[in-house]
């Protein structure tokens, strides 16, 4: 039974074959037409964090391809008095015949996927969040080959990542970066460094792949970090679960803003992108956000539509 959890569950082949439906799916929706692939079936959305686009996104489009969708509140089940994660996953089992989960701890998802024995897609967790990445890419995918939107449009296009190198969004650049063949820079404070965890990850998986030595690169200059770059990428520098460290991050990450200075040290026409939301005057200027080069609302709206291509390659996969 195959899951989505990271990003290299699907190998690069699997990974354009799902920008191709994201594609038609995003096309088809215009005229009112998708397929009901997971017509029939019962799935859940547990969420432990608070969302808006990755909550109304999913619910949307598990509607569209025909489930029937049970959203499922953490803090009101028996998780919260105790019963383990693999007992609700059994159960949960009985019931559904899929699982999307927005968390803490990665460990919970795989957790999820091995003692229920159904698909579950990560729509993020404390570690990755490769749905957002994969949007994220496709929507660089329409701007560089706006008439294939390949993937292959990715290749050798280099990204630029500004403020927590550590969080999950970095983490998730990373590994989709050795995906999609991107060369990836990453700037920040020293001590907010990608760690060795996602480092050994991406190596891993790209000798799993056989894809091409990754390129991940941390400075702590932000200037050279986006210098010839493609894209510049930030986000919050406060997440969810960490508003004891928020003075010390804002702080520590206040030359790592992204905003007209920094943007025009990039490729001329350079794409700025933020997965949302954004905290203007902190991690990014409000000038930025609303300037020719943001694309924020096109990879916010490609979440729905990659998404959906995600559950249709896990339908007809597991179907198989």
């Amino acid at each position: 039974m195959r899951s989505f959890l990271k990003e290299t569950d699907l190998n690069p082949a699997e990974a354009a074959a799902v920008f191709a439906v994201a594609r038609r799916l995003k096309a088809d929706r215009l005229r009112y037409v998708t397929p009901e692939v997971l017509k029939g079936q019962s799935w859940g959305m547990m969420f432990f964090k608070n969302s808006t686009r990755t909550r109304v996104s999913f619910e949307v489009g598990l509607s569209e391809l025909g489930a029937k969708v049970l959203n499922l509140e953490a803090r009101s089940m028996q998780l919260s008095r105790g019963e383990t994660e693999a007992d609700t996953a059994r159960i949960l089992a009985r019931y559904l015949h899929g699982l999307v989960i927005r968390c803490f701890g990665h460990a919970t998802l795989e957790t999820f996927a091995r003692e229920s024995g159904r698909p579950v897609v990560n729509a993020l967790s404390d570690f990755l969040h490769p749905c957002q990445i994969y949007a994220d890419a496709f929507t660089l995918a329409e701007r560089f080959d706006p008439v294939a939107n390949s993937m292959a449009s990715l290749r050798g296009k280099k990204l630029a990542f500004l403020g927590d190198t550590a969080c999950n969004m970095a983490n998730s650049w990373i590994l989709g970066g050795a995906l999609f063949g991107m060369e990836i820079t990453l700037s920040g404070p020293a001590a907010y460094e990608p760690s060795p965890e996602i480092r050994e990850l991406t190596e891993r998986e790209s000798a799993r792949l056989g894809l091409k030595a990754p390129k991940a690169l941390f400075t702590p200059d932000p200037a050279e970090a986006v210098r010839n770059a493609d894209v510049v990428y930030t986000d919050v520098w406060v997440s969810m679960g960490m508003e004891a460290e928020e003075e010390a991050r804002l702080r520590e990450m206040g030359p790592y803003q992204v905003n007209a200075a920094l943007m025009a040290q990039a490729k001329p026409g350079a794409f700025f992108m933020h997965c949302l939301p954004a905290h203007p005057g902190q991690e990014v200027s409000q000038e930025v956000l609303d300037s020719p080069q943001s694309i924020i609302l096109d990879e916010a709206e490609n979440r729905l539509h990659i998404q959906k291509a995600i559950l249709h390659f896990l339908a007809e996969h597991n179907r198989a």
